[in-house]
């Protein structure tokens, strides 16, 4: 993941976590979020099936702020983000968020609010909603 010139964060094995918060958003939801996120079970194991977690292959996060995931495009032309959190809400989630996983594993983000060029390399077809 790169600002600018710069690589903020880089990681081989693990996920890309596109993170938004909304205004309801609290620990509450960070804890079961960030539960959710290292044990679900969704790497293969040697039988080709979705039954490792992260731990179990030694992967790590790569989490990058994208409120755009609030946005909505039901009316008109251009999406409204009322839904997302103001910075002054989503900033603190953020990094509480980074923290309580930061606990478990090894953590890589990029900036809060920088426009950043995310690279991915995607393992097979597996991309997943998770909201509480």
């Amino acid at each position: 993941m790169r600002v600018g010139p710069r690589v903020t964060g880089r990681i081989e094995r693990g996920l890309l976590v596109l993170v938004g918060f909304t205004h309801d958003d609290g620990e509450a939801q960070l804890v079961w979020m960030a539960d959710k996120i290292l044990g679900i079970r969704i790497f293969s194991d040697a039988e080709d099936k979705m039954n490792l977690s992260l731990a179990d292959v030694g992967g790590a996060l790569l989490v990058v702020s994208q409120f755009t995931l609030y946005g909505d495009a039901v009316k008109g032309r251009r999406p409204s983000f009322i839904d997302a959190a103001r910075p002054e809400i989503a900033v603190p989630l953020y990094e509480r968020f980074v923290a309580v996983l930061r606990e478990r594993t090894h953590v890589e983000t990029g900036e809060f609010g920088a426009m950043m060029e995310v690279e991915l390399v995607n393992d097979g077809p597996v991309t997943l909603w998770l909201e509480r």
